[in-house]
């Protein structure tokens, strides 16, 4: 069991952006653009050097709005961007096909993280465990892992929430998010539960927010699992801290970015001690 979070990179005074990670969100459709803008806007604040948003041409120009700080790309296509990790799924809906997945989950090395609509879409392909690598990270919430499972052999039944993390993390060979109250994290061998959070975060939005999160760290230079770790963590911390704020009741996804500096001041100095 993961007890201690890893320290974020050290930043060099002569630090240029490509050094930061180039992040590519790979989202959005006609009605939810403000899905990958809001995993966009939550890679930014998370430390990004650069992030692309390839999105659908009908929700380019709502995306670049919301995102001035993102390039806009095409959808799930090569382009000149290369990236060094991808996220796939935020507000997808049903514009996202298993062969598109597939190529995404195909193009080399480049670390992928899986939420939302990509999880459905993933959940949709025999064998979908054999498409993932040790480096992409998945992020359910109870009910995407249930439809993941019922594509396995897995008895899900009498497993508690860090048993079926580690043994859906073991099938798939890559790192799993299980989202929810306590949230877990597992590569199959080491866990993380954490401890930050609160009922407030139960908002639309949230979980891209924390997709955003996970893919910046990994592109500054974390292990798939140690970002995970330090993401659902300070993801957590920001929504505690916007509780403190505004209440519960009143938290949005946006609140979650807006806190994500004070939220990763306290982890650097609690990290340092």
């Amino acid at each position: 069991m993961t007890t201690s979070l890893p320290k974020l990179p050290h930043r060099p005074a002569d630090a240029h952006k490509g050094q930061f990670g180039r992040v590519q969100i790979i989202g959005g459709s006609i009605g939810m653009a403000g899905a990958p803008a809001l995993a966009a806007l939550a890679a930014l604040r998370s430390g990004a050097g650069l992030v692309q948003v390839a999105c659908p041409r009908e929700v380019r120009t709502a995306v670049a709005t919301l995102v001035p700080c993102a390039t806009i790309g095409q959808f799930y296509q090569a382009d000149e961007f290369k990236p060094t990790v991808r996220a796939v799924g935020p507000g997808c809906g049903d514009s996202l096909s298993t062969k598109d997945l597939k190529w995404i989950l195909s193009e080399g090395p480049t670390p992928v993280v899986i939420d939302a609509d990509g999880l459905n879409t993933l959940a949709r392909i025999d064998n979908w465990w054999s498409q993932i690598d040790q480096n992409d990270v998945l992020t359910p919430h109870p009910g995407e892992m249930e439809r993941l499972i019922k594509k396995t052999s897995l008895d899900a039944t009498e497993l508690k929430r860090p048993d079926l993390a580690r043994e859906v993390a073991k099938l798939c060979g890559g790192i799993v998010v299980l989202k929810g109250h306590e949230t877990v994290v597992s590569d199959g061998e080491r866990s993380y539960v954490n401890s930050t959070g609160n009922p407030g975060m139960a908002t639309a939005g949230s979980g891209d927010v924390l997709t955003g999160i996970i893919a910046a760290l990994i592109g500054q230079g974390l292990s798939s699992y140690d970002a995970a770790c330090v993401g659902v963590h300070v993801h957590g911390l920001a929504g505690d801290i916007v509780a403190k704020r505004l209440g519960q009741i009143s938290l949005i996804a946006t609140d979650l970015i807006d806190a994500l500096p004070e939220a990763f001041c306290s982890h650097q100095g609690a990290s340092r001690n």
